[in-house]
């Protein structure tokens, strides 16, 4: 008789889980995947209506949801709002933000608007639910919405390379500070996908043909597309996963 080794699986069956960024969008879409999962999720963002939106139709669905008012910038408000909750297992870090400028017309608010939303707030909202994870003493998955440029370069994009350029080495040696505690770091680094943040963008019909031409497998990303990759990363599944990035990109950095 062969002893058949069985899969640890994908169910998040009582886990309690963070989105920040929920109330649209891959934010959204990753709270949906997680609930579809069984994990009961808190989406988290500045707007009270469009998180309780949002949260509504996950319970409407089968779910289980709940809104959290929070503004991410505002670090020690957070950290004490995100105390206030109890114990996560599992983060998704994906509030962010892009301003394209060509490098030379980059200011500083610029600078400060996305390098303090895209690394620095996803820096210590980590921190906050690792502090939890650790007193908690029950591991976790904290799982960072990078980009597949934070793996390649791109024109008028410094700021926002810069910010997922240095998200990846945060979360590689997140990875390495919390295995002890056996919370496990790691990024998703999706290509473009089509959300109301990058709409404007994609309505330009020559920057829309040149994102089809880099992505190999011909088409945009969808929120759909990112919603296995956080699952499997939050599961039971990824349990040997940290410190690495899966990138959801088409083929675009494998060129």
């Amino acid at each position: 008789m062969i002893d058949l080794p069985r899969s640890p699986g994908f169910r998040l069956d009582g886990l309690r889980a963070l989105v920040t960024g929920a109330g649209r969008g891959i934010g959204l879409a990753a709270a949906a995947a997680l609930a579809e999962a069984g994990a009961h999720v808190t989406l988290a963002a500045r707007t009270l209506t469009e998180i309780e939106e949002a949260a509504g139709a996950i319970t409407a669905a089968g779910g289980m949801a709940r809104a959290l008012v929070l503004d991410v910038l505002d670090t020690a408000t957070t950290r004490a709002t995100i105390a206030a909750q109890g114990a996560f297992e599992i983060l998704v870090n994906n509030a962010g933000t892009n301003r394209p400028k060509p490098f030379v017309a980059v200011s500083e608010d610029d600078y400060d608007a996305v390098l303090d939303l895209n690394l620095k707030a996803a820096f210590f909202v980590a921190q906050s639910v690792a502090d939890g994870m650790i007193g908690a003493a029950h591991g976790g998955s904290i799982i960072h919405m990078g980009s597949q440029m934070g793996h390649v370069g791109g024109s008028r994009r410094t700021l926002y390379c810069a910010s997922k350029w240095a998200l990846e080495g945060m979360s590689k040696a997140m990875a390495l500070d919390l295995a002890p505690y056996r919370i496990r770091s790691n990024t998703i680094a999706p290509t473009f996908i089509e959300t109301p943040m990058t709409r404007p963008f994609l309505d330009d019909a020559a920057f829309r043909d040149d994102v089809l031409k880099r992505i190999k497998l011909g088409r945009l990303g969808k929120v759909e597309d990112l919603m296995g990759a956080v699952v499997y990363l939050a599961s039971p599944a990824a349990s040997m996963v940290t410190g690495t990035s899966l990138v959801v990109d088409g083929g675009w950095t494998a060129d």
